[in-house]
């Protein structure tokens, strides 16, 4: 989240109400720029610590069945190159940044900002029937802020990391849709508000996925009509074969091949002993290693029923389950 590293783990801060604020901004892995911004805004280290927390569970969840799954071990060695890994890393990161500092302000945990006011709606009519708009608009104007305009001169890494941050951002956007509401005697329309509402993150997490799946591999090139350097990718139909292809603003980029992430390396720590689904992703996943059988048995509720008044009773039934494991 800060640009160097994209899913940094951070420590746990405890409750607010036990420690400062400044004292929690203190304890992120932030710049002095950073920190100095986190401690003029009350609720901001609670916001980044549940972003990044975010960030992980979606990541580790859209890559639950691949080679590499998120795991946290090996990140800052990943960080360092130009994988298709790293870019998902820091659009994801961004995309959970962007979506938790809007909720938060809808949620009323941030101080400076509160529900969506975009011209057009009744937002500041919407608390009133128990509705808040998601502000995405506070939202991205103080990540611009916070993640700072960096010189990049002809740096195709810096290139490409801002161009993934930003498709983050984009995705989180074009999640945005406009919520009505009808309030009225007989469910008639007498009184309509409406509201600016997020995305799930889960829907978020499942487009950066496939951007991902498709991501374009970039060089740098020279564009003497603006005078500097830009990325590009491979001929796409239609363009012309003397000119590069630019990435889109949707495409995740990235500049070097991945490893396979077959066996343990300082990227990851291998697929050996991973859980798989034999007709879905043992052949893959274990790399031609193939795979271990082992039978369990697994309790769980069944034949359940309502019981008068208000509880369910449910007997524990036990069958057996066949789990397969990829061998070292």
């Amino acid at each position: 989240l800060t640009g160097k590293e994209a899913l940094t783990h951070f420590p746990s801060l405890g409750s607010s109400a036990g420690s400062g604020h400044a004292k929690q901004c203190e304890l992120l892995q932030l710049s002095r720029r950073q920190k100095r911004l986190c401690r003029r805004e009350p609720g901001l280290a609670d916001t980044l610590r549940d972003a990044v927390r975010l960030g992980i569970l979606e990541c580790q969840f859209q890559f639950r069945s691949e080679r590499w799954n998120c795991s946290l071990e090996g990140r800052p060695s990943l960080l360092k190159r130009g994988f298709k890994e790293t870019a998902f890393l820091y659009a994801v990161s961004s995309a959970a940044l962007t979506h938790s500092l809007a909720r938060a302000c809808s949620a009323g945990r941030m101080e400076r900002c509160t529900c969506d006011d975009s011209p057009g709606l009744e937002n500041r009519k919407a608390w009133q029937w128990g509705v808040c708009g998601d502000n995405l608009k506070y939202s991205t104007k103080f990540l611009k802020k916070f993640l700072g305009q960096k010189r990049i001169g002809k740096d195709l890494r810096a290139k490409v990391d801002i161009h993934n941050t930003n498709v983050g951002i984009k995705v989180v956007k074009n999640g945005l849709k406009t919520t009505c509401k009808c309030h009225g005697v007989s469910g008639s329309c007498a009184v309509r508000t409406c509201w600016k509402q997020l995305s799930p993150f889960h829907e978020i997490g499942r487009l950066l996925k496939l951007r991902y799946d498709d991501a374009v591999k970039v060089f740098s090139t020279s564009n003497d009509a603006v005078g500097h350097s830009e990325l590009a990718g491979p001929h796409r139909h239609g363009h012309s074969p003397k000119q590069p292809a630019l990435p889109r603003p949707t495409d995740l980029v990235y500049v070097e091949d991945s490893p396979s992430f077959c066996r343990p390396s300082k990227y990851s720590l291998g697929t050996a002993g991973r859980t798989c689904s034999r007709e879905g992703n043992c052949d893959s996943m274990c790399c031609g290693r193939g795979y271990n059988t082992q039978s369990r048995l697994v309790t769980f509720s069944c034949h359940c029923q309502v019981q008068w008044c208000c509880y369910v009773e449910c007997q524990q039934c036990m069958q057996e389950e066949v789990v397969y494991s990829c061998k070292q």
